[in-house]
């Protein structure tokens, strides 16, 4: 499902089943939900911690979030993306950050901010950061090391 959902995107690393899996197995994974539809796994999303050069408190990392085609634009996505994030908030999460598409992530409250960098600098303006409790961080940030496979 993994697979085919990040397909013909232009955002997503073609490597995204292979992260999960990395996040998994070294137990990395701080919030990995779910969607099933039908009797089949419609989506899912991961969240584990990231780095932040100035970050206080707990920072997360949403991503990978897949949908299988069959179910995209249906609302899985966002489903996905709301209750993590609400849990995130339940674990006293400092923020988040995703590099996605700032039109879909910029309705959960995403922002670019170019106090942070990750990677390239052509992916600087789809990282984004959602601030849940205390300051927005700056500086760069760092995922889990299954983001390098």
């Amino acid at each position: 499902m993994t697979v085919a959902a990040f397909e013909s995107s232009a955002y997503g690393h073609h490597n995204e089943a292979d992260i999960v899996e990395v996040l998994r197995a070294s137990g990395a994974l701080t919030v990995s939900l779910v969607a099933e539809a039908g009797g089949e796994i419609a989506g899912h999303v991961a969240f584990s911690a990231v780095r932040i050069t100035t970050a206080q408190g707990d920072w997360y990392g949403l991503g990978p979030l897949s949908v299988a085609p069959a179910w995209q634009g249906r609302g899985v996505g966002q489903s996905l993306a709301r209750e993590g994030l609400k849990q995130l908030g339940g674990l006293g999460a400092a923020g988040c950050v995703v590099v996605g598409d700032p039109g879909y992530y910029g309705r959960f409250g995403f922002q670019n901010d170019p106090a942070l960098r990750y990677g390239p600098p052509e992916i600087w303006p789809y990282l984004q950061r959602l601030v849940l409790r205390g300051s927005a961080p700056s500086g760069e940030v760092r995922y889990h090391t299954a983001f390098d496979v």
